[in-house]
């Protein structure tokens, strides 16, 4: 059976299941992200009742695509990872020297299924801990499920591209979720920057598949590229502090001023 075939028989299975494709967009780039093993774990999601709409892409990238969706009426990100083409190298970097999912190995198939599951659990601890981030809701191999950060179907702008009152006061927002993050939730996000905030009100961090635990061999490393990105973008409009004091009070042994 071809793919356009097994893309036709799904259609039919989830129609039958109640479950409408909202947008027409959604067909353009199927082609290259709902492979066999896509469409078996997008089955198996609906199938469970996770997903009652699918809707058009809300981002496209090499690593993965995020598709608005509905459950029961309410907002999800549908975030497939693309098997083909994400970067496994890069992957395993992260995946190496973390404690939770050191003993995966094998195929370019096993590594993405265990990064999905990694997205999942980096952003239940965030979330447990308090800090804005989508709310993870279900996984399935290369898929996960999120809460939508946006509204009316379109998601908030990444603070790159949003309207920020006061820069100073979002920034240290931001270094409080960092701190926190750390702290409370014992991860480093690793890959901060202005396109992985997105901003409405206040910021979210999204995007967390990358996040390590601070035992991590390369946290140092993730903690401070993390710091001197924050600082490269707000230093254009705020003050910001040396990147050394900083991280002595996220790791807990520095003071900062209230």
């Amino acid at each position: 059976m071809s793919l356009e075939d097994e893309h036709e028989r799904f259609d039919r299975k989830i129609e039958a299941m109640g479950v409408r494709i909202k947008d027409a967009d959604t067909v353009k780039v199927r082609d290259d992200v709902f492979d066999e093993v896509t469409l078996m774990a997008l089955y198996k999601l609906v199938h469970k009742k996770l997903i009652t709409v699918i809707g058009g892409p809300i981002s496209t990238g090499k690593e993965a695509n995020v598709f608005y969706g509905e459950r029961d009426g309410q907002g999800i990100a549908i975030k497939i990872y693309r098997i083909q083409t994400a970067n496994f190298k890069a992957m395993t970097e992260y995946m190496a020297g973390d404690r939770r999912f050191s003993s995966v190995r094998g195929t370019r198939k096993g590594l993405i299924f265990a990064w999905t599951k990694k997205e999942f659990s980096n952003l239940a601890r965030a979330h447990d801990a308090g800090i804005p981030v989508p709310e993870p809701l279900a996984f399935d191999r290369n898929i996960l499920l999120m809460t939508f950060l946006g509204e009316d179907e379109v998601p908030y702008p990444q603070l790159r591209n949003a309207e920020v009152e006061d820069y100073g006061a979002v920034y240290r927002q931001i270094l409080g979720y960092v701190e926190r993050l750390y702290r409370e939730a014992r991860l480093i996000h690793a890959d901060l920057s202005e396109y992985n905030i997105l901003y409405h009100e206040k910021p979210y961090l999204i995007d967390m598949g990358q996040a390590v635990t601070p035992d991590h061999p390369r946290a140092p490393v993730f903690l401070i590229r993390d710091i001197k990105n924050l600082n490269r973008y707000f230093s254009r409009y705020c003050d910001v502090p040396d990147e050394q004091e900083i991280i002595r009070t996220i790791v807990g042994t520095g003071h900062r001023e209230p």
